[in-house]
């Protein structure tokens, strides 16, 4: 299991605390538990919805960036706790952004304080070429309070940005 750290620009509620753990089945399918201690129950969570939907970073969202290893390309994942996701392709950093079509919609189960995302990466491939990948694994936390913490593996110097190559701190495959 790793700790997901948060950014030092933006506190974290006292007390909360994110960890993960992945595994991937024959570069064919990504899991990752999100595991979350939220003892003052602090966190805002999204009311359940289902379905790809956009703009779920601007509340308490599980991410996860893969990319080439190769060249500049990557895949962003969206996975709200509520169940809607959305899935990203990028030509570069912050370059090119377009839906990335999945094989089938990825599943986003769990409560109290563990939820565990899956999702099909046959044909990430194509875009990505052969694994081994690089991961970048993130979260953004929306408090009660209206203020919101960015937590990732790695934070690169500056502002919070997932994108960046230095959060990409773990390899697939």
């Amino acid at each position: 299991m790793s700790q997901l750290h948060p950014h030092p620009d933006f506190a974290a509620p006292d007390g909360l605390a994110l960890s993960v753990d992945w595994s991937i089945w024959e570069n064919q399918a990504l899991a990752i538990a999100y595991h979350v201690t939220d003892p003052e129950g602090r966190i805002l969570w999204p009311a359940p919805a289902q379905g790809r939907t956009d703009g779920l970073w601007q509340h308490s969202c599980f991410e996860a960036f893969i990319g080439s290893t190769t060249g500049p390309t990557y895949s962003e994942f969206n996975l709200a706790p509520s169940g809607a996701w959305a899935a990203y392709a990028f030509d570069d950093y912050r370059a090119g952004m377009r839906d990335l079509a999945l094989p089938t919609d990825p599943v986003i189960e769990g409560e109290g304080g563990c939820w565990r995302a899956t999702f099909d990466l046959t044909g990430l491939a194509d875009l990505l070429g052969p694994a081994p990948w690089r991961l970048a694994i993130t979260a953004v936390i929306e408090a009660k309070d209206g203020s919101k913490s960015y937590w990732s593996l790695v934070h690169p110097a500056g502002k919070p940005d997932f994108h960046h190559p230095d959060c990409f701190a773990a390899r697939l495959g």
